[in-house]
């Protein structure tokens, strides 16, 4: 059975950082694209960053448009996971991060929660002002 395990989370005031780390149990991630989602109070959840193969390329990134240049995604291949590095956070990043797995090997990493069927329990990032 695979596993996701969330940590990191936490309390931080406006424009601070946060490191979040994600270690996968039961698959490894060489072939499976990874990435976070979160959910913010009252919303529907959404695609923060994933990462994967992308063609020659073994760790391809992608963003949401809302986080890019303040959040980066990388993988952490001693943990089996991946790690999401956020900086200058902002009251709207305010939410319940999830690590996610993608449901077959070779995918890429994209933003559409259908293409990921394994979810961790998430972690509570609330940034405050």
């Amino acid at each position: 059975q695979v596993q996701l395990e969330e940590s990191g989370g936490g309390l931080v005031q406006v424009g601070g950082s946060l490191r979040l780390s994600c270690a996968a149990s039961g698959r490894s991630l060489s072939w499976y694209a990874m990435g976070w989602f979160r959910r913010a109070p009252g919303k529907d959840r959404e695609f923060v960053a994933a990462i994967g193969r992308v063609g020659a390329m073994p760790n391809y990134d992608t963003y949401d448009d809302t986080v890019k240049g303040r959040f980066t995604i990388s993988t952490d291949v001693g943990k089996n996971g991946v790690e999401l590095q956020m900086n200058n956070l902002k009251p709207e990043d305010t939410g319940v991060y999830y690590c996610v797995m993608s449901r077959r090997p070779g995918a890429a990493p994209r933003h559409y929660e259908s293409d990921y069927d394994t979810w961790g329990q998430g972690t509570q990032v609330t940034v405050s002002s």
